[in-house]
């Protein structure tokens, strides 16, 4: 394996960070019960300054867990439950004309900007799938520049700033698809699967005993800026970049691959055509694909405490970063393929 070409230049700060995942899976653990893979997922959008799709049936604690989130942070929260008569002002606000008195008693008309709820550190999205893609489209620049622009002004958002959206995927009625743009700047999907036995006997007796208490503070938003600026200076593999612009581009069908110059001697040969790929997907992940998994694998590394972002940081974090990505043939659907499926194929044949 390729040795990293740099080195973190503050160690203090991934033991913080390795420390601080534990102490906030903890604490969101006193509210939630299991769901840690998903408390992991969540803090590695965090790090990494990437927004999260959270994924799951009703009642799997999706709004409690950013709400927890938020609280262990300390971070200031805001809510938006997505509708069918959501309008974009809704969400980041609106100019309104208000009379004041001047220093001479006149009264004088002036426009004031009044804030939207997405004027917060940490934002839930809920069901946004219920609104249509007029208003969904309100949150593209605000995901992608972290600004707003209503009228002729342009104001910047809290620092920092996350997206936490949620969908059902099992309700459809009066819903309406996520456009592929605004999929594409999540940098993860998160699924969240019903909790086993014996976490739901414990949900059971938690949550209907007593008063829950609230969410410790472990962190304040000094420390995420902090975290958060340290995970572009971990170093990564070269093997690590090589493995994900592989799999981003082994998720693409063969016509739709792009050229271009060849790759250094002896690197860029991983992979190769997947069959499922040309068979069940009509548009594979963009090279933003790429980016997120080489980011994303950063930000789990700085998690662990590790110096540097390896393979096995991309392979975790494969289908969280690339499912959302996909768009599957009739054909896949018609069969019963998921985008799983094909991920599972598309890993295995790049790590030949």
């Amino acid at each position: 394996m390729s040795e990293p070409d740099a080195t973190v230049s503050d160690p203090e700060l991934l033991e913080k960070a390795s420390a601080a995942s534990k102490a906030l899976k903890q604490a969101i653990g006193g509210k939630v019960v299991g769901q840690e893979q998903v408390i992991d997922l969540m803090l590695i959008g965090l790090l990494a300054r990437g927004h999260a799709l959270l994924v799951g049936v009703p009642g799997l604690a999706k709004t409690l867990l950013v709400a927890s989130l938020a609280e262990a942070l300390d971070l200031g929260f805001g809510r938006v439950q997505f509708t069918p008569d959501l309008l974009p002002a809704d969400i980041t606000g609106t100019d309104v004309l208000q009379e004041e008195e001047d220093a001479n008693g006149q009264l004088r008309r002036r426009l004031r900007f009044l804030p939207g709820p997405i004027f917060h550190n940490l934002v839930l999205a809920d069901e946004i799938n219920r609104t249509p893609p007029k208003t969904q489209a309100a949150l593209l620049q605000a995901m992608q520049e972290r600004r707003v622009t209503v009228g002729t002004t342009t104001h910047p958002l809290p620092d920092p700033f996350q997206v936490f959206a949620t969908r059902n995927p099992i309700e459809q009625e009066g819903t309406y698809p996520l456009p592929e743009a605004q999929l594409d700047r999540f940098l993860l999907e998160i699924h969240i699967d019903y909790p086993s036995e014996v976490e739901e006997r414990e949900i059971a007796r938690r949550t209907t005993s007593a008063e829950l208490g609230e969410v410790p503070r472990v962190l304040d938003a000094d420390d995420v800026r902090h975290l958060q600026a340290l995970v572009p200076r971990i170093p990564v593999t070269d093997d690590a970049i090589d493995f994900a612009v592989a799999l981003g581009r082994a998720t693409r069908p063969p016509s739709a691959r792009a050229g271009g110059p060849p790759a250094p001697s002896g690197r860029g040969k991983r992979g190769g055509d997947v069959s499922e790929v040309a068979e069940y997907v009509r548009f594979g992940a963009g090279p933003r694909g790429s980016q997120a998994l080489v980011l994303a694998a950063k930000a789990r590394a700085a998690l662990l405490g590790e110096a540097a972002a390896d393979i096995e940081d991309v392979r975790a974090l494969v289908v969280p970063v690339l499912r959302h990505r996909l768009v599957l043939s009739y054909r896949a659907e018609a069969e019963g393929v998921h985008d799983v499926d094909v991920l599972e194929k598309v890993v295995a044949a790049c790590s030949k």
